[in-house]
């Protein structure tokens, strides 16, 4: 049952929650904390701080010997003194090769690259804490960035001199509506895609619903199918039409059109009505509810699962479950993007410890739930010249904007999350990270991922910064089980949603280890792992095919005690 608060425990809550409205859901405490043991570190270590001092010298020197040069060649002269990192692309336009605006970018480099030194080897800091400090340390010299400035910014200067200033009275334009929309409770949305007419069109029927989930069983296409049905898992901090946008880029249509029997949860955008429902909640009438359902409209079938993102966490937990307890309806698991183990998070955990958990359970307690927009900022952070700069310099200084698409209308249709389960996602598996450690309990007993021996198909994207691929990768030395892991280019959510094609510029890496194989750390995997051009979607499907029997009759849709109850996508994926 959850806890009730003393009174003295609910003053606690209100100020917590009081503060966290306050500071847009970050912690302070954890920032002042982390600063604080950074600098008194450094105090403490006058070496360091001279080396500080001769780089900061031998940096100034530098600048000042660069911009001689430059003023003696000419403005033609397009020579750095320091390259950005190869995923900066923010000086990546010729225009910031010439003067002046090459010293102001090679000037901006070098203060990175002085932050850089300082945040990072202090001795006695905490790990934890000089992250936070290198984070917030770029996240400040990003603000000051030449290019996020009117004055400095050459590609804009450029716009406004050929448009007479017209751009900036567009941006001054959408920065009133964008403003607005925000100031009435309506974040601005990409327009132009209709959920049920331009997304998440692939026909289907929901056979199943409940207070967590619909179950939707998709219409078969060829005439002949695998027998084994594919049940995929979406995380519920997201929509799960992202496996189902546009026809040419939906994972489930690419499924029924390869011949496979496909069943989708849809997860209910939960209320403060849903408060109290819990990971169990979901383990529960989520995914074996589920496969209830599948493996009554498909009898005597063994199930492919899939799941994404925390949806492949979950599916991790509920397959180690039933491997103790001698469950043998699985056929295979397969994992895309999702983390078992949580030593490691990535810069995702530079906003889980203690002191950020404790006042977003302190918001969740008072309107029972996790809005979207306590989560966005923290994403949005984490990739802040792609989410958030590049988008107010091109949308408000140079007047434009930007074209929508199929997975910016997606992002842009936020879910919810139960105040009790996220906070046990937060607590169990991110703090305390009892999944990998075998503490995790289902039914009142702990699971092991070493009890997983079904083949098992990974997917991790070279730039994820919600599951990053090494953190996924992690489930080779926790399982013995045969384990198909594909590495492909992209991020958490464009490196999935990744369909096969003439014009797709995608690759990927795959490597099989066979059970009880030999472990490969992820640098040595990424060395011996052979690259594909374009999709991994057709080598997935090629996987589910060899782990599936001869091709039979489709099944029809429903069954007796699930009838079909809507066409797909159901309702609850329309729930605002």
């Amino acid at each position: 049952m959850p806890h009730t608060p003393s009174p003295t425990e609910h003053l606690d809550q209100l100020v917590r929650a009081a503060l966290a409205r306050a500071t847009g859901s970050l912690s302070p405490a954890a920032a002042l904390l982390a600063w604080q043991d950074w600098s008194a570190h450094l105090a403490v270590s006058p070496g360091r701080q001279i080396a500080l001092a001769q780089l900061a010298g031998t940096q100034a020197a530098a600048l000042a010997h660069y911009l001689r040069d430059c003023l003696l060649a000419g403005p033609g002269d397009a020579r750095e003194l320091v390259l950005p990192p190869a995923q900066d692309r923010r000086f990546a336009a010729a225009a910031w090769k010439t003067w002046p605006f090459n010293l102001l970018q090679q000037s901006f480099l070098l203060t990175q690259q002085w932050w850089d030194a300082a945040t990072h080897g202090i001795a006695g800091v905490e790990p934890h804490h000089e992250k936070m400090v290198a984070f917030w340390a770029r996240q400040w010299l990003d603000a000051f960035s030449p290019g996020n400035q009117l004055a400095t910014n050459p590609l804009v200067l450029q716009r406004t001199a050929a448009e007479a200033g017209a751009n900036l009275v567009r941006g001054a334009e959408y920065l009133a509506a964008d403003l607005l929309a925000l100031a009435s409770g309506r974040p601005p949305a990409p327009g132009g895609f209709t959920v049920g007419q331009d997304l998440a069109t692939t026909p289907g029927q929901v056979v199943l619903r409940n207070r967590v989930m619909e179950l939707i069983q998709y219409r078969p296409a060829t005439a002949c199918v695998h027998p084994e049905p594919v049940l995929i898992v979406p995380a519920w901090i997201m929509k799960y039409y992202i496996l189902d946008l546009s026809p040419h880029n939906s994972l489930i249509k690419h499924l029924v059109d390869q011949g496979h029997t496909v069943f989708c949860i849809s997860w209910k955008n939960p209320g403060a009505a849903e408060r109290d429902l819990g990971m169990d909640d979901y383990l529960a009438e989520g995914f074996h509810a589920a496969l209830d359902a599948v493996g009554t409209i498909v009898p005597r079938r063994r199930v492919h699962a899939t799941g994404y993102c925390l949806g492949g966490t979950l599916l991790a937990i509920a397959a180690a479950a039933m491997a103790r307890d001698g469950d043998a309806r699985l056929a295979s698991v397969s994992l895309f993007a999702a983390q078992t183990d949580f030593s490691e998070p990535g810069e995702l955990g530079l906003f889980i410890d203690e002191s950020q958990v404790s006042l977003l359970e302190a918001q969740m307690a008072e309107t029972g739930y996790l809005r979207a927009s306590q989560m966005a900022g923290a994403f949005q952070m984490l990739r802040s010249y792609d989410l958030l700069w590049s988008r107010l310099v091109s949308n408000y200084l140079l007047g434009n904007r930007s074209a929508t698409s199929d997975l910016m209308a997606w992002n842009a249709d936020a879910t919810r999350m139960p105040a009790r389960m996220h906070a046990q996602y937060l607590r169990r598996l991110f703090l305390d990270d009892d999944l990998s450690e075998g503490r995790y309990p289902v039914a009142g007993r702990p699971v092991s991922l070493g009890d997983l021996a079904l083949p098992i198909f990974m997917v991790g994207t070279t730039t994820d910064h919600v599951a990053p691929w090494r953190s996924v990768h992690k489930l080779h030395f926790l399982s013995p089980a045969e384990i198909t892991f594909a590495l492909t280019s992209g991020g958490h959510n464009a490196g999935i949603v990744n369909p096969p094609g003439p014009d797709s510029h995608r690759s990927y890496q795959i490597l099989k280890r066979p059970a009880g194989g030999t472990y490969l750390a992820p640098a040595d995997w990424q060395a011996v792992a052979p690259t594909v051009q374009g999709s991994w979607w057709p080598a997935w499907q090629q996987w589910l095919a060899a782990h599936s029997g001869a091709p039979v009759q489709p099944p029809r849709l429903g069954a007796t005690g699930y009838p079909p109850l809507a066409d797909a996508p159901g309702t609850y994926v329309l729930e605002k």
